[in-house]
């Protein structure tokens, strides 16, 4: 009988308590949020559809923590961590999300159709692949002004397989524009499973037909997450043109709120929480490394769900808009 192979001792990385504590409180304030958005919607005060990103939270933390003032981000319809994430407030995202007046987008674009101007944050799209072209011609204006800036374009696996995310990668190799494709993998489409939907095991390799480079991250590691984000931003500023980043992630939720996930077992999700889960996994490297005590961590838990619920009274509380609101933000 052979001997019991000795565990590999994972390299400790060189980060900050301030760092690792900034990554807790991020990603514990998009689940928080999150889970908070679920009861407003089982309440009857969210409505439409409404996608909620727990599981998911160090993909955007991670690649957030590596963008500068300037570089913007567009996503899909799993769209409150990204805004959460890039900086936008609470109130104002939870606001949007009950169709108010102090939302985002006063109220008109809700849970998948919200922007922030302020924040770079283009949204937020409802249709399938649709924000990545979207993606690239945000990456195009900083090429053509020169203004070293990138544009974060996420997507998800089922996205992945529409035709206009290869015409796409091939104009952005063409041109070299300063693109980040960041492919969400959460290995569900919708209800489909990745095996059933894609006969590529890395989703990233697609690029090689386009000659845009890119690699698979564990997207449960925030800061797994982050090293390979600093790699794909040090690509796209000096003008070597598009990357790809495919964050191997699983989302704990349905699809939507409307989706019962029977597709896959109980078992399944479970297991993904007990051996994967992002912010666990970070929590464990704050208290291991003496960086702050559980008691630390559960004040933060405590300040955090205090700002979700003043986020959800600020939401009740504003008013619907006006009907002149129809009238506003238009094309004429």
């Amino acid at each position: 009988m052979p001997p019991a192979k000795k565990p590999v001792k994972r390299k400790k990385p060189n980060v900050s308590a301030e760092e690792l504590l900034k990554h807790y409180r991020e990603m514990l304030m998009i689940r928080r949020f999150e889970e908070k958005a679920g009861q407003l919607y089982g309440m009857g005060l969210i409505g439409g559809f409404c996608h909620l990103y727990i599981g998911q939270e160090a993909v955007v933390v991670g690649l957030e923590a590596v963008a500068e003032e300037g570089d913007q981000r567009i996503t899909s319809y799993r769209d409150h961590g990204h805004m959460l994430a890039c900086g936008m407030d609470p109130k104002g995202v939870m606001a949007e999300l009950t169709g108010r007046e102090g939302g985002y987008s006063r109220g008109k674009g809700g849970s998948m159709h919200m922007f922030s101007a302020e924040k770079n944050f283009y949204g937020g799209h409802g249709i399938v692949g649709a924000q990545v072209p979207l993606g690239a011609g945000l990456a195009f204006a900083n090429w053509y002004r020169g203004n070293d800036r990138v544009s974060f374009t996420y997507f998800g696996d089922g996205a992945s397989n529409q035709g206009q995310v290869y015409e796409t990668m091939n104009m952005a190799s063409l041109w070299k524009i300063p693109c980040v494709f960041v492919i969400e993998n959460n290995q569900y489409a919708m209800g489909t499973s990745l095996q059933r939907a894609t006969t590529t095991p890395d989703i990233y390799t697609r690029g090689a037909a386009f000659g845009i480079p890119g690699e698979a991250v564990d997207g449960m590691d925030v800061l797994a997450v982050k090293a390979a984000g600093e790699k794909a931003v040090a690509h796209c500023r000096s003008g070597e043109g598009p990357y790809i980043l495919e964050m191997k992630t699983y989302r704990y939720r349905g699809h939507s709120m409307s989706d019962p996930a029977k597709y896959r077992t109980r078992e399944e999700v479970q297991k993904i929480k007990d051996e994967k889960d992002p912010i666990d996994h970070i929590r464990e490297m704050i208290t291991q490394g003496n960086h702050a005590t559980d008691e630390d961590l559960k004040a933060i838990d405590k300040e955090i769900k205090k700002t979700v619920s003043e986020a959800a009274d600020f939401a009740t509380n504003s008013p619907e808009p006006a009907l002149e609101e129809l009238y506003t933000d238009i094309y004429a």
